[in-house]
């Protein structure tokens, strides 16, 4: 699947149609100092190994790709959750059919 880097679309705050900018999701660094996870190392020390349960049953293949738009205008973000795809691309050349195959 592939998308454009720019896109016009309706934001909230001004109600009009603006240019955004779009970028791809990327989830961002843990933060070590998050209650969970410090809870998480103290549980962890000492002896007795794994005190939580490692998740291994992955049954999917994919993952649901999600867009972060950014107003040019007022500069707001809203994200923009698309379905499940194996290979995503943000503003790659777009696929034309009957077209040759150049290298």
């Amino acid at each position: 699947r592939q998308d454009d880097q720019e896109a016009v679309v309706s934001t909230q705050s001004t109600g009009k149609h603006t240019q955004h900018k779009v970028t791809q999701y990327k989830a961002g660094k843990r933060n070590k100092k998050a209650l969970g996870e410090r809870r998480y190392r103290m549980k962890q020390m000492g002896f007795g190994g794994q005190t939580k349960p490692v998740f291994r049953k992955n049954a999917k293949t994919t993952k649901k790709q999600v867009l972060r738009m950014e107003c040019q205008t007022c500069h707001k973000k809203k994200q923009v959750t698309l379905k499940r795809c194996k290979h995503f691309e943000l503003g790659g050349q777009k696929k034309r059919k009957g077209q040759m195959i150049q290298f």
